[in-house]
């Protein structure tokens, strides 16, 4: 099951997903180039290499527009075991030059 909440912020949005899969999947969907990159491409990463990495918890990436105004933004996932064995996925996407 996908549910998922929208949370704006100032100079981003946060959203959480509960989901059936177990957090070691959902791992490795966020944290291996060949996976991620089935819904994240590597274009839009200024580095493909994590900013910050806390194993099978949270993983931060710098994102950057490639196109005018050229933004800068970072876009972390944080996963959590929910009560039936699936995931909370919690993706919040930011500015960092807002």
């Amino acid at each position: 099951m996908n549910e998922g909440k929208t949370k704006e912020q100032e100079s981003g949005v946060a959203l959480e997903f509960d989901l059936g899969d177990p957090p070691q999947k959902v791992w490795r969907a966020v944290t291996i180039p060949e996976l991620r990159e089935r819904w994240l491409p590597k274009e839009a990463l200024a580095d493909p290499d994590a900013i910050t990495v806390t194993p099978g918890q949270e993983v931060r990436y710098r994102l950057r527009d490639d196109s005018p105004p050229f933004l800068e933004s970072t876009v972390t996932f944080t996963i959590t075991p929910n009560a039936t064995g699936g995931t909370c996925l919690r993706i919040v996407h930011q500015l960092t030059d807002a």
